[in-house]
């Protein structure tokens, strides 16, 4: 094994200990997603080892990031938080493995990317700001009626809301809420 990979696979596993474990799973505690990233960001950096060891033109490994993004993004388990982290896994990977001979320039992309992420997911930065569907037990066909029932049943104001299905049949319609949560109810949670 050339030294160059040696050091790219201590960048990388540096790197995914970071993402997955500095800072995933400790704001968002899901511990099925940790493994998917850590045996991810490893394949993709074995892959494109092995790709740049062949000389085989990189726009195979580019390729093999399509194949496993579409295969991965058919799934509704993960939010669009989590499919963030999935591509950052799968980008360190890359940079890891492309950059083993470059490694300051390996350093460089993993601290950029691993930045955006502290940065973009710091749960400070769009504090009490929540998401929510919510199922109603009515239909309602006026906007207002909507909105007083949501505030009423949510007791926070109603920033944005979206109808994503209404069924006449059961008497239910299902709403995509964007809510600002109260101070009050913030502190309680914590």
């Amino acid at each position: 094994m050339r030294s160059a990979t040696v050091v790219g696979l201590l960048l990388d596993l540096a790197a995914i200990a970071v993402l997955a474990y500095g800072l995933y799973f400790r704001r968002h505690h899901r511990r099925d997603l940790l493994f998917a990233y850590a045996a991810l960001n490893v394949g993709i950096f074995a892959v494109v080892s092995l790709l740049q060891a062949q000389r085989v033109d990189l726009a195979v490994g580019f390729g093999l990031f399509g194949v496993l993004s579409i295969i991965r993004l058919r799934s509704n388990e993960i939010t669009q938080g989590e499919i963030a982290y999935y591509f950052v896994a799968i980008a360190l990977g890359l940079v890891n493995g492309i950059a083993a001979d470059r490694p300051l320039t390996a350093l460089f992309l993993d601290a950029a990317l691993l930045g955006v992420m502290y940065v973009a997911d710091h749960p400070r930065l769009l504090e009490g700001t929540r998401h929510q569907l919510v199922t109603l037990d009515r239909v309602h066909s006026d906007p207002r009626s909507l909105v007083a029932d949501l505030e009423n049943r949510l007791r926070v104001p109603v920033l944005r809301w979206e109808v994503t299905e209404v069924d006449y049949v059961r008497e239910l319609m299902v709403v995509d809420v964007r809510y600002k949560d109260s101070p009050a109810r913030l502190g309680a949670a914590r």
